[in-house]
């Protein structure tokens, strides 16, 4: 990119402004651009891995049930030099398991460095308490393998069972080996040779792309940085910091920007959740809420002949009570124009609306065109 001296001084003074109105915004609601965005190259990636748990306290996969777990016990004795196949006895052992692994891989991570991973009963064991991972090779998308697990499983739930009851906390067929995996294989990916790179928001937004790249600019003094989408903005080295990729990344990810966000409503009518966006407005709406309740209570008398009574039979006299409540008491609130999250909130619940009737209000405000953002349901 070539410039003229005072093409330099125009953007340099341009600059300026821009510094004054992004670079000291100290706002509550700026994010670091760490916290927003991902740069290309900086990823985790997933591996799995089929293995065995032993010494399990008779908790194991039945081997009749579960014919993978008996294949893999008979060839892991094979490869260790045990033959079971020309035994005459059936294998009945309950102290095994199998299980499937998995772990991601840190970006950058290097050979030898120990990662976290999770094994989960693929059988019918009852729980993994007390087992330990025989060493299982964890492979990535591609099928090479790129790291190695074994140890302790340390899991967090048990299962007691007694003649009359069982008791379980929390899941006891999945647990966890903390450093039990070794990376063997690096990824191949050198990013100190980039010339340029991709910086992904996790949120795409037009307005939060611009920001980012205009605060990146201010940073270096030149315009290195431009949005290609709402969601990437790709960063061109500028002369004198080719070679400098990894402290520019550094710096860029501390620079502040407040993101700009949709207004939007998610609603989750399974458990009644609402979330609303600090940007969500309605126009002028008028809102009624009433509730027909109708309540049946029986209470039944018994009707019995006078003592010493010549004829009579004792029977069941019905006493049914209905109370109807048609919901007189509601009145009609008025929403005025532009009214913010904090007004809405507070007209509904003068209206003593519930969770669940809240849903239907702002489903039938959107249906009247005066709810000014998207509502998104669970």
């Amino acid at each position: 990119m070539v410039q003229t001296p005072k093409s330099k001084r125009m953007f340099a003074a341009a600059l300026v402004g821009l510094t004054a109105i992004f670079g000291t915004d100290t706002a509550s609601g700026a994010s670091r651009i760490k916290d927003i965005a991902d740069f290309q190259g900086v990823r985790t990636n997933q591996l799995i891995g089929y293995g065995l748990v032993v010494g399990l306290n008779g908790t194991g996969d039945s081997l009749t049930n579960s014919p993978f777990t008996q294949q893999s016990l008979i060839g892991m004795l094979e490869r260790l030099g045990v033959n079971t196949r020309d035994s005459q006895a059936t294998l009945r052992t309950k102290n095994v398991a199998a299980v499937m692994v998995t772990a991601n891989l840190p970006p950058f991570a290097r050979q030898g460095s120990p990662v976290d991973v999770t094994v989960a009963a693929l059988g019918d064991a009852t729980s993994l308490l007390g087992g330990a991972l025989l060493v299982t090779p964890l492979l990535g998308a591609d099928g090479e393998v790129y790291a190695v697990a074994q140890g302790a499983v340390s899991t967090s739930g048990f299962t007691v069972t007694g003649q009359g009851a069982t008791t379980t906390k929390n899941i006891p067929t999945a647990g966890r080996v903390s450093n039990g995996g070794i990376v063997e294989r690096e990824l191949g990916f050198e990013m100190a040779s980039l010339k340029e790179v991709r910086i992904a928001l996790r949120n795409p937004d037009l307005t939060t792309a611009r920001r980012v790249a205009q605060a990146i600019n201010a940073m270096l003094a030149v315009p290195a940085a431009r949005s290609l989408d709402p969601s990437t903005i790709l960063l061109i080295l500028p002369e004198g910091r080719q070679n400098d990729l990894v402290n520019v990344l550094t710096d860029i990810e501390q620079l502040s920007v407040e993101p700009d966000t949709v207004a939007r409503v998610v609603i989750d009518e399974r458990s009644g959740i609402i979330v609303m966006g600090e940007n969500v407005r309605i126009n002028t709406v008028a809102v009624a809420q009433g509730n027909l309740t109708i309540r049946i209570t029986e209470t039944p008398q018994v009707s019995q002949p006078a003592p010493f009574a010549q004829q009579g039979t004792t029977v069941t006299v019905p006493r049914t009570e209905l109370e109807v409540n048609q919901g007189e008491d509601r009145r009609m609130t008025i929403l005025q124009n532009s009214v913010t999250l904090q007004e809405l909130v507070r007209n509904l619940n003068a209206l003593g609306v519930g969770p669940r009737d809240i849903i239907s209000i702002l489903q039938a405000i959107k249906a009247a065109g005066a709810l000014q953002a998207d509502i998104e349901v669970l």
